[in-house]
């Protein structure tokens, strides 16, 4: 019993990594914790995102290395015959699931927190129903409660799944076939990742994108750059302004196009599968929010800046979200800093999570990544406070790092204000970008100028230097 006649200081429901270091921290701060999880412990970035996608990432990607003659003869090395066991490349990622998996539920029972397995929804203000795997049902009180319920793959209507032919990333990461044409309807991050991972292993891919243009979500100047080295240089063919309206299952998949301006039928395919990238929608359905007046939005959980659940705008007391279900950014390392933020605030501080100084990235490869506002959210911004917005590009083709490895195509664009130097945003596409933004996100988190910034000595030769360049350009063009 808490120290409040409660069950618990705090439930949190779901055991992802917005509500596994929500709960870690809530027990370091002597929190009587309880979590939550009906599913596997992790949540969808250990067992079906992040983790293992990963992993095939990296498989996938030696293979593309070393059947690259082309690139591996101007080091002078020639290789031999390149073989690859698909059912080999799927153990490596499923064997890390499983090994991060018990990582993360070993760390929450030597912190103390109880782990129940089952089903949580809320039964009214701070008390949680249980349905346990093993069928008993509880209602139990906790002083604090914590959703973390995450997301799933997002399906349009009109696409019928199968688990088989046609998936989404959930069954992709299992990579139990190689179809020798697969169609993947989306090109935000998770179809570029999964097209990187299947040319990798020998399939042809037809990306189709509902939007004007391939990869609409990211920078324009880097996504032409982008697009020329992993989807033009691969022989992806690409279909854009087009909706796949139609999906059916079966050997072979039948996708009937229609034009997304006009809804007019424009063409049919017949390929071997088809996987579904068309984004996530938030967990929420059953947490029974209603009994405690909250309306969702799109199915996303209001919540303030330090993460309470809101209902008809105002706090619901000891009511707290994290993660994808909120529907503010939805990568795993945003919900865990929410977690942690959430809990600190429950203990009394008042803390928020600063949005724009978290990186997100693609692990294809090459890698893209982006920290801060893109190029049209920051002219907004610079009209609207009336500065100069800057903007330098910094090429890795200038790089002595990556002209060693042979791996030179490669752009950084930094924004940033002329008037004081703050650093505003980066985007990046080459080599290790994924590595590389993080610097560029600290400065973001701290509004650090580039006037500073320009005199931070850099490792040489590293890719490091690429983004030194982008500042010294920018301290140069600083308006006196």
């Amino acid at each position: 019993m808490s120290q409040e006649g409660f069950d618990y200081d705090l439930i949190v429901i779901g055991a992802g990594y917005g509500g596994f270091d929500a709960a870690k921290h809530a027990a370091e701060k002597g929190l009587k914790t309880a979590i939550i999880e009906s599913r596997d412990m992790g949540g969808t970035c250990v067992n079906r995102g992040c983790v293992p996608s990963k992993a095939l990432l990296a498989a996938s990607g030696r293979v593309r290395e070393l059947g690259d003659r082309e690139h591996l003869a101007a080091f002078g090395i020639t290789p031999g015959a390149l073989q690859f066991d698909r059912q080999a490349i799927a153990d490596h990622a499923t064997q890390l699931v499983e090994a991060i998996r018990a990582n993360l539920t070993k760390t929450l029972e030597r912190a103390g927190v109880t782990i129940i397995r089952g089903s949580g929804s809320l039964a009214g203000s701070q008390r949680v129903a249980v349905r346990e795997l093993s069928g008993v049902e509880r209602v139990l009180s906790a002083r604090d409660v914590v959703i973390a319920t995450g997301s799933d793959p997002f399906v349009p209507r009109g696409i019928e799944t199968d688990g088989l032919t046609v998936f989404t990333s959930d069954d992709a990461v299992r990579l139990e076939s190689l179809p020798p044409w697969l169609a993947i309807v989306g090109s935000g991050y998770i179809g570029l990742e999964f097209a990187d991972v299947y040319t990798a292993l020998g399939c042809e891919v037809t990306m189709i994108e509902a939007l004007d243009r391939v990869m609409p979500t990211f920078d324009p100047d880097i996504a032409k750059m982008a697009a020329r080295k992993l989807i033009d240089g691969r022989d992806i063919e690409t279909k854009s302004g087009v909706f796949a309206a139609k999906v059916t299952p079966g050997s072979p998949v039948r996708i009937e196009l229609i034009d997304a301006a006009t809804k007019e039928p424009v063409d049919t395919l017949e390929v071997d599968a088809v996987l579904v990238a068309t984004g996530r929608v938030p967990t929420s359905a059953d947490l029974n929010l209603a009994s405690v007046g909250v309306e969702c939005e799109r199915g996303f959980v209001p919540v303030d800046d330090g993460l309470r659940v809101l209902a008809a705008g105002a706090p619901v007391p000891h009511l707290w979200a994290v993660g994808d279900v909120t529907g503010k950014m939805m990568l795993a390392h945003t919900a865990a800093a929410q977690g942690v933020v959430a809990v600190e605030n429950i203990c009394g501080a008042d803390r928020s999570v600063d949005y724009r100084s978290i990186p997100a990235a693609t692990f294809t490869h090459p890698e893209i990544s982006s920290v801060g506002l893109s190029e049209a959210d920051a002219k907004t911004m610079a009209a609207d406070e009336g500065f100069e917005l800057g903007s330098v590009r910094s090429y890795f083709k200038a790089n002595s790092k990556a002209l060693a490895e042979l791996d030179s195509d490669g752009l950084m664009k930094l924004l940033f204000r002329k008037d004081t130097g703050e650093v505003l945003g980066a985007h990046i596409f080459g080599l290790h970008a994924a590595d590389l933004i993080q610097e560029v996100a600290n400065a973001v988190a701290r509004r650090q100028s580039v006037r500073q910034l320009a005199y931070e000595v850099h490792t040489h030769p590293t890719l490091s230097e690429v983004v030194e360049v982008a500042y010294k350009q920018a301290a140069h063009a600083l308006t006196a």
